[in-house]
């Protein structure tokens, strides 16, 4: 077990977190918007929020854990760069990207990237003790409250207009469903409001994040054990296809969040839960360790072996061994990160996007961008130690 734990924090601190540092870090403010899959820097490329809540997140998480103060930095430049210019001072919220010069770009309210930015903050709080962060953190909580809470028929609705409006497109990706709700973003307002909580222990919080874990067991969370992707309104399930990644990662994000409230009994029927997500996600790892991307609704299986997706897939099997007493849960997650050390990692920093079948590199994709951060594997690294 030491040695897993060595190997992944030795990932995170010598190749991970100083790669961000020395690649993509704006000494002007802020994180450069893109490097391509074949290492070009593209200085003048759009910055997203997501991108830097998450990075904020990621140092602020290692600076608690390891105490390194260039950590500590990387996390305040990332933190100033947030408040004083993805955070909208005439509305509230977070804008969805800047321009490079840091003028916004896209004002659009994706309150995926308002839970997002709640919660790089709170880690920040967390670590530090930082009041102007927790402050904000809690300010977009009052934000998502008011703007996208569906107070008639549960959940949280996707997006608004930047001041709060109906919006006609509201995906986050030209890949997913214009539905109203999704399982993504009520997944990182759990994850959001959990480590609020951590900061900001209020009966308000508790019976939110309660809120939202009675939401993916009652509505979420399909008989199968799957989690269903796309809903309207009346939560009707819009669309029948498998996220075996978000599976995965629902599979100890729902544990970690009932642990977190501090209630046995609602833990242990979380428990029971998750455990089944976990397995129904498990259908996805091939016998090499590695987790394939999609099942879609026809039957066809998406079997490109994408990063994130591998990082979520050793949290979430170890949470099988640590949690739900199933041993072969650790030595799952040891072979994903194997399959992860042999195919991800190239030599040239941070991890490859994904990967195919037979293992050859995608070099189309982002190795930093929008969507490509050092969130996931970072999150794994630091999991897994505190996990071990």
């Amino acid at each position: 077990m030491t040695e897993f734990a060595n190997d992944l924090r030795a990932e995170l601190t010598g190749n991970i977190l100083p790669w961000w540092t020395e690649k993509m870090m704006d000494p002007f403010g802020g994180f450069f918007g893109r490097m391509d899959g074949e290492g070009t820097l593209h200085r003048f490329a759009p910055r997203g929020s997501v991108m830097t809540a998450r990075i904020l997140w990621t140092f602020s998480a290692a600076y608690r854990q390891l105490q390194n103060p260039e950590y500590l930095q990387v996390a305040r430049h990332a933190k100033r760069y947030l408040i004083d210019r993805f955070y909208d001072h005439d509305f509230g919220g977070v804008y969805w990207t800047l321009n490079a010069d840091g003028s916004p770009r896209e004002t659009k309210k994706q309150f995926y990237a308002l839970a997002f930015a709640l919660y790089g903050l709170a880690e920040f709080a967390r670590a530090t003790g930082d009041e102007e962060a927790l402050e904000m953190a809690v300010r977009l909580f009052g934000d998502i409250e008011r703007n996208s809470l569906d107070r008639e028929k549960g959940g949280y609705i996707e997006a608004c207009t930047r001041n709060w409006g109906e919006i006609e497109d509201l995906r986050l990706s030209d890949k997913d469903a214009n539905e109203r709700k999704t399982m993504n973003t009520h997944l990182h307002i759990l994850e959001a409001y959990t480590n609020l909580l951590r900061v900001w222990y209020k009966e308000l919080m508790v019976n939110k994040l309660r809120e939202l874990i009675d939401l993916f067991l009652d509505r979420i969370v399909q008989p199968s054990g799957h989690l269903g992707l796309f809903f309207d309104d009346n939560w009707n399930l819009r669309d029948k296809s498998v996220s075996y990644g978000h599976d995965i990662e629902a599979s100890w994000l729902l544990l970690e969040a009932a642990q977190v409230i501090r209630d046995e009994v609602l833990t242990e029927r979380v428990k029971v839960a998750t455990r089944k997500i976990a397995m129904a996600a498990l259908e996805g790892i091939n016998p090499d360790g590695s987790m394939n991307y999609h099942l879609h609704e026809d039957g066809r299986v998406d079997t490109e072996r994408h990063w994130w997706v591998q990082a979520e897939a050793v949290v979430g099997q170890a949470y099988l061994w640590r949690f739900h007493d199933i041993p072969e849960g650790l030595s799952g997650a040891r072979k994903t990160w194997e399959y992860i050390k042999t195919h991800f990692i190239d030599g040239r920093g941070e991890w490859l996007w994904s990967v195919d079948e037979k293992g050859r590199p995608n070099l189309r994709d982002d190795r930093a961008g929008l969507w490509k951060c050092p969130y996931h594997n970072g999150r794994m690294c630091l999991e897994i130690s505190e996990l071990l």
